[in-house]
């Protein structure tokens, strides 16, 4: 009987060293998810691939990528928001999802000031107005000349509701004075595909996602949207050179849930440090069209803020809520 207590003791105090010793373990030890809120195709989808590989290499363990799409984008933060704060669950998002949602929407089901903590910017990137090969849209002129002949007749294609992609045509029908109609689509590469189609003649894409397109001659560029010219594609004009007020891109970053301890956060940031700091990864990167300008950890936060505010503005303008 005493030899038997001993046993279970002895077996006890076993269990409890290995679930102490794997506890102990530092971070990593095991697969680190990079959730996309979006589906693939997207530009956070292009970014995230091109990154996980270098990012697991940096790190010491494999990095999945793992499209959550639904909602916005709503439905994969969320989940991020609500994961454990270990560190092996991150939000590789786009500033759509975290700076437009919760205006948009009544209820995103996340905050994104406190929900997360800002790990590191990755770049930034134009969206591009394009139309099929063939069709009589070559400039923005075009655009707006029949956009004002036949008022609400000429119609874009967007990413979704309340997507940058949506909100930029919004945005060129202020400044324009027309009135074109939104055609929302459950992510960018239905939307593109349609226009490949001819469904419909227009569409707002994100650079990334229509580059490989407008390089093979599937589709026109019309204008961008960023400030400047891209260094990716100069020769398109942007469409603040005729509307100047008409500017907005979309940033892609990743977060971890709040709470996620200081230690596995300056771990994930120092990879993040070595992935961006590759040629091959940083070649790859900007032939997409991304602007790979630094922004530190604290600033990101800062930036978001700054993001919120700016497109609460414009979403209110619009009159655009979703449920």
């Amino acid at each position: 009987m005493f030899k038997a207590r001993l046993v279970k003791i002895s077996i006890a105090i076993g269990l409890a060293y290995v679930g102490l010793t794997a506890f102990a373990q530092p971070y990593p030890n095991k697969p680190v998810n990079l959730v996309v809120p979006q589906a693939a195709g997207g530009t956070n989808d292009i970014v995230a691939r091109l990154i996980a590989p270098a990012l697991g290499e940096a790190l010491g363990v494999s990095t999945v990528v793992e499209n959550r799409p639904g909602a916005g984008g709503n439905i994969g933060t969320q989940s991020v928001a609500r994961a454990p704060k270990d560190g092996y669950t991150l939000l590789l998002t786009i500033n759509s999802a975290q700076a437009i949602n919760p205006a948009l929407y009544k209820n995103p089901g996340f905050d994104p000031i406190h929900d997360f903590v800002p790990l590191y910017y990755i770049g930034a990137t134009p969206y591009v107005l394009v139309s099929p090969p063939g069709s009589p849209f070559k400039t923005l002129a075009d655009v707006i000349s029949a956009a004002k002949k036949k008022p609400g007749e000429l119609s874009y294609a967007s990413a979704g509701n309340g997507t940058i992609s949506h909100l930029l045509g919004a945005m060129l029908n202020t400044s324009a004075g027309v009135e074109m109609q939104h055609i929302p689509y459950k992510g960018v590469a239905p939307a593109i595909n349609d226009v490949l189609g001819g469904q419909v003649p227009l569409a707002f894409a994100s650079l990334p996602s229509a580059l490989n397109y407008i390089k093979a001659g599937k589709l026109q560029a019309i204008a961008i949207s960023s400030a400047k010219r891209s260094s990716a594609a100069p020769e398109i004009p942007t469409i603040a050179e005729t509307y100047p007020d008409c500017v907005g891109e979309v940033w892609v970053a990743i977060f971890a849930p709040e709470g996620t301890p200081a230690s596995i956060v300056k771990k994930i940031q120092s990879a993040m440090e070595k992935v961006m700091a590759r040629p091959d990864v940083r070649e790859k990167l900007m032939a997409q069209g991304l602007d790979l300008n630094p922004v530190a950890p604290a600033r990101l936060g800062t930036l978001l803020k700054d993001e919120l505010a700016k497109w609460t503005r414009i979403i209110k303008a619009s009159g655009a809520q979703l449920d």
